[in-house]
């Protein structure tokens, strides 16, 4: 829940701020722009990353190997995009964070020793 409260309070006022700000600043036409540019920069960036995640992960199925790191690879590149497809500069910068993979490995990291730490709570059960 305190998480909800960030999500739907928290960051778009602060997006509102940093637009405002932005329009200021650069001007309205040039943010507009900016905005523009980094969604359709971003839906690029997704469909060539989302891609290349699948192939790797068809090739590790097809060697009888779990795909787990592509699964991760492909939630952080899922979430990127929809990221870059929002406007504002703040969720821009975390969505090409999540698409560029040397970053990427930073989220991934965090988001294995999340899934680890639930599994050993008990919060997840693994079924074999």
């Amino acid at each position: 829940m305190r998480y909800l409260f960030l999500l739907i309070v928290v960051i778009p006022a602060a997006e509102i701020a940093v637009l405002l700000l932005s329009g200021k600043t650069i001007g309205i036409w040039p943010t507009i722009l900016l905005i523009l540019a980094t969604g359709v920069i971003g839906a690029y960036l997704a469909k060539r990353e989302g891609l290349q995640t699948i192939r790797r992960a068809q090739e590790q199925m097809s060697h009888g190997q779990i795909p787990g790191e592509a699964v991760l690879d492909g939630i952080c590149i899922l979430v990127g995009g929809v990221l870059l497809l929002t406007p504002g500069f703040i969720t821009d910068i975390t969505g090409f964070l999540l698409l560029f993979p040397p970053t990427r490995k930073v989220f991934k990291l965090l988001m294995m020793n999340s899934i680890r730490k639930r599994i050993e709570q008990g919060n997840i059960k693994i079924i074999k």
